[in-house]
């Protein structure tokens, strides 16, 4: 209520909220009620009314206030305002709970509406005049679904207050709502009038089951205008039309990826069939996962009653965890690639090409870039929380492209990018173990624990043909380093260099490393039956390495590591003993196949040079250096290495980290003095030890000879 400067109501008429007319007082009346205007006029002026207390004079505006209030008021609680002194804090938390609840929507009949579930509505402001469209209907509350609400919002606000004072706030805010989305009848058969005048007339009438066209029956323009209709009452055939393209524009991606990446002989990520397939997989599961994910997500959205944007979906799809598959089994160089294609066809998929393509490439080159190396599955996991954090960061820079001002739409895009990329990590971690038994792929993790020399087959190894275990463990040190200085992978060609030589377990004893009494098995076999005992380790190698479940690289390493190599030592005894002539030098070659890795190629040559270190009888590091230089060579012009990557630049890193780590090996040690024994004088001739008395010169305490005897018991020596 408007007043003047001397506090009286102003006369004239308001539109309230309810568009009921607000009356005031006139000048007439001195602000007074009609009740005081009658007493002023009966009483005489020489006699003052005694003076009203505020209690009274506020019962008296109690009908003024309800009026301009809309509803009825307690006399319970009008007391309890009145006890309040009418504080402002009252009204503000009543204006604070109803902008919440008409903010997000309150409808007269949320049934009829929901019956618009399927095609959505135009909300028009009343003010503005601005329309939407809004397709999420179950967000709306109903008129009791909004006074439930009331308590719910307005329990935080009121903690705190009288339980008497805050049931009053809710009773009020309660009463106050009211619908402000209500159904325009007069607009919406309008629209509806419009929409029915621009269908074009209908010319023919198409019963169901009626014959269009008749076999050599002439064409009319009639029936051309009925299969034209029917041809664009066929969605299905326009969607499989659709998918066929996406699917020939897909294949036509991994077409050129594969001819430019893959199949290119000796390029930096060249793939075998299993390869290519999974390729295929990924791609094809990974879509297959967005399309039932925008699917369910679009669904929930228009069930939920909370402000859900099926949008948001975009940013949730994990497809950078497709990048991160391919690059723990294929390497980065056909994860950025492939990170293209995936794009790419994510960008059609989801209809908004620039930023779509540019959220998921950004996400999947660094998704794949932070598990290039990884060695345990926590790596996934951290790979998973930086890629949450970009997400986050893209979002934001999505929205700053679109010009959109800060709203409810970017908290949920930001949280769906986040969510999206910690499910990322999970989905990863769960994945790459189930392809990697499926495929037969060998990842970085799984190479760390066959590394651990406690593994049950290293170990049989070490008992039953330790002189190979040795062996093998050299081997293992050697082709590490030198996989590290060529760029191969040092994990894999230490795995390798341990298991390559498994097969020798079946007959330790036909190998020379394994033969502690100084007798040869092969002394007494004919040279053809020693190499193929020597040939069979490398068959039975691939037997045992499958029977516990090693596979990829490492059986393909226990093949290979001998290539097509000759067995010298036999096929020259066999020319000896049955003249060249009647010798094949076939016979006496590995089966093969040749080397086709870098660590296989390592695991030949360090098997070679290892082998061939111990025939050193002064192993400096001259004569080290020309036997290693001399095996390289040998191997090199035998065509061994015409099928892996190694490149003569490698061969120079190969053979300096050979010499490196064999010559600190077979280092020479100083010789210590000996201590001169109890009893020996300090002036006796150097080398007057008792390793010098005369054999049948006993000790004078008789005790020499069972001494001796015992030291050599001790050292693992007995007499024979």
């Amino acid at each position: 209520v408007r007043r003047d400067d001397e506090g009286r109501p102003e006369g004239g008429v308001h539109e309230g909220r309810h568009g009921e007319p607000d009356v005031h007082g006139q000048k007439g009346d001195a602000g007074g009620t009609p009740a005081e205007g009658n007493e002023n006029r009966s009483a005489s002026p020489s006699v003052q009314p005694p003076p009203k207390s505020l209690h009274e004079t506020l019962i008296e505006y109690k009908p003024v206030f309800e009026k301009e209030l809309g509803m009825e008021v307690s006399d319970g609680a009008y007391g309890i305002l009145e006890k309040e002194n009418f504080s402002a804090r009252i009204p503000e938390r009543i204006s604070r709970i109803l902008k919440e609840i008409l903010e997000n929507g309150v409808v007269g009949s949320k049934e009829l509406l929901l019956e618009e579930t399927d095609k959505g509505i135009v909300l028009r402001g009343i003010s503005s005049g601005e329309e939407r469209a809004v397709q999420s209907l179950r967000r709306y509350y109903g008129l009791d679904q909004g006074k439930s609400m009331v308590r719910v919002v307005g329990e935080p606000l009121l903690q705190g207050w009288n339980y008497n004072l805050a049931n009053l706030v809710v009773d009020f805010s309660q009463r106050l709502v009211r619908p402000n989305i209500t159904l325009n009848r007069s607009e919406t058969e309008h629209r509806k009038q419009l929409a029915a005048a621009r269908v074009k007339p209908v010319l023919f009438k198409i019963k169901a089951g009626e014959m269009l066209l008749r076999e050599g029956e002439r064409v009319t323009p009639e029936h051309l205008v009925k299969l034209e209709r029917l041809r664009a009452q066929e969605p299905g055939e326009q969607v499989a039309l659709k998918s066929t393209g996406m699917g020939l524009l897909v294949f036509a991606f991994l077409l050129t990826f594969h001819v430019v990446f893959l199949a290119r002989p000796g390029g930096a990520c060249s793939a075998g069939k299993k390869d290519v397939l999974l390729i295929c997989l990924v791609l094809l599961g990974f879509f297959i996962m967005a399309k039932v994910t925008d699917a369910f997500v679009t669904g929930a959205a228009n069930e939920s009653p909370a402000s859900l944007y099926p949008s948001s979906v975009v940013f949730f799809m994990p497809l950078s965890a497709s990048s991160m598959i391919i690059c723990m089994f294929m390497g980065m160089e056909a994860a950025l690639p492939f990170s293209v294609i995936s794009t790419l066809c994510a960008a059609a998929l989801f209809d908004n090409p620039f930023e779509v393509f540019a959220y998921f490439m950004l996400n999947s080159m660094l998704g794949a870039f932070w598990v290039r190396q990884a060695k345990a599955h926590f790596v996934f996991i951290r790979a998973g929380a930086r890629v949450a954090v970009l997400d986050l960061l893209l979002v934001c820079a999505i929205h700053l492209h679109r010009g959109t001002a800060p709203d409810q739409q970017i908290l949920w895009d930001m949280l769906s990018g986040f969510l999206g990329g910690m499910f990322t990590g999970v989905l990863t971690s769960g994945i790459v173990p189930l392809i990697e038994l499926g495929f037969g792929y060998t990842t970085n993790m799984t190479l760390l624990e066959l590394s651990n020399l406690d593994r049950p087959l290293l170990r049989r190894l070490m008992i039953e043909a330790p002189g190979t275990y040795h062996h093998s463990v050299i081997v293992g040190s050697l082709v590490e380093a030198a996989a590290a200085q060529i760029g191969a992978n040092p994990l894999l060609a230490k795995v390798c260099g341990y298991y390559h030589d498994i097969g020798k377990i079946k007959k330790p004893l036909y190998f020379v490393e394994n033969q502690m009494g100084g007798k040869n098995r092969h002394d007494k076999l004919a040279p053809s039956m020693s190499a193929l005992i020597l040939m069979g380790h490398v068959r039975d190698g691939v037997d045992i390495a499958r029977k516990n479940r090693l596979r990829g690289a490492i059986v393909d390493a226990i093949q290979q590591h001998h290539g097509t190599s000759l067995i010298a030592f036999f096929y020259e005894k066999a020319k000896q003993l049955r003249g060249e002539e009647n010798v094949v030098e076939g016979d006496f070659r590995y089966p093969g196949p040749k080397p086709q890795t870098k660590e296989a190629g390592l695991v030949m040559l360090a098997d070679v040079v290892e082998a061939a270190s111990r025939t050193l009888e002064d192993p400096t590091a001259a004569r080290i250096q020309g036997l290693v230089q001399k095996l390289v060579n040998k191997i090199f012009t035998d065509g061994q290495l015409d099928d892996c990557e190694l490149t003569l630049k490698d061969l120079h890193q190969i053979a300096k980290s050979f010499n490196k780590i064999l010559t600190g090996i077979h280092h020479h040690r100083v010789e210590y003095p000996e201590t001169p024994p109890r009893g020996v004088q300090k002036g006796k001739k150097p080398g007057a030890g008792p390793d010098k008395k005369p054999a049948k010169e006993k000790d004078t305490d008789g005790q020499g000879e069972d001494e001796g005897e015992g030291r050599l018991k001790r050292l693992g020596l007995s007499q024979g």
